[in-house]
């Protein structure tokens, strides 16, 4: 995936991510990026370690697994600051 598919995915990701958690008025797009990227290695670690594939591409699977890692990301941060 070329950078420029990375920043859009990740963009995607982290809006809707955001939109989930009720967190999208704190964040501004280059925040929703950072979490969509880092969201997508996050699911695919997660993913791989119940033994199925990561994100490999700008499917809907891999959108779900990163969606699901953009979640987990921001549950965590969450909790750290409260």
């Amino acid at each position: 995936m070329g950078i420029i598919l990375w920043i859009v995915f990740g963009a995607l990701v982290g809006w809707i991510a955001s939109k989930i958690m009720n967190t999208d008025a704190q964040q501004g797009i280059v925040l929703n990026i950072i979490v969509g990227i880092i969201g997508a290695i996050l699911g695919g670690w997660i993913m791989s370690v119940l033994g199925k594939g990561g994100v490999t591409g700008f499917t809907l699977y891999g959108f779900l697994v990163a969606l699901l890692g953009a979640i987990v990301l921001i549950a965590i941060v969450k909790a750290v600051r409260r």
